[in-house]
């Protein structure tokens, strides 16, 4: 299973910078799709990214068009709109309901694309539209929030389909609950 990260848009460097970093350690593909709001190497971006952008796999298109072909041409079966227009939370979706069954009668989730709006604009009409109002997603937030920041937000979708998947790839090297030392000041 390979989860995808869709950015339409992006606008600011330090948001996708800190996603291809995300991205190059959770092994997630990153489609970034025009136009951007900063240049591939820009300072900012470089920055947040640290140097992790030669381990993340980044693909650049030029409009949603061309990226859903991809995503189609990448087996990617399931492909959700992270919007806060009329969706549904996004821990009320049932990833399990998506399992492809191979012949072995194992079950595996599918490809997975989560597709995030700009940090200005948001999603856009057509593409939310084009992914079907089924698969229209939000993280829960207080009722008077207006929206969490991007980067927040593609850590928290990437980390819970991951979870789902037991952290496929994971090899044990990161730092786990077991041994982090936490701080008692008595």
């Amino acid at each position: 299973m390979t989860i995808h990260i869709v950015l339409v848009a992006p606008k600011m460097p330090s948001n996708t910078g800190n996603i291809i970093r995300l991205c190059a350690n959770t092994g997630a593909q990153l489609h970034l799709i025009r136009p951007l709001g900063f240049e591939l190497d820009d300072k900012k971006l470089r920055r947040a990214g640290l140097d992790y952008h030669e381990y993340a796999h980044l693909q650049v298109h030029d409009d949603w068009t061309a990226a859903r072909q991809a995503l189609q041409a990448a087996d990617c079966h399931v492909i959700t709109a992270l919007t806060t227009k009329l969706s549904k939370p996004f821990y009320d979706y049932d990833f399990s309901d998506q399992q492809d069954v191979e012949t072995t009668g194992d079950t595996l989730m599918p490809n997975i694309a989560l597709v995030f709006g700009s940090e200005t604009a948001g999603l856009a009409d057509d593409i939310r539209e084009d992914i079907g109002a089924d698969n229209w997603l939000r993280l829960p937030m207080l009722a008077d929030s207006r929206s969490l920041n991007l980067s927040n937000s593609v850590a928290i979708c990437l980390y819970e389909i991951w979870r789902q998947q037991g952290f496929m790839g994971d090899e044990g090297r990161s730092i786990g609950y077991e041994t982090l030392t936490v701080y008692d000041p008595k």
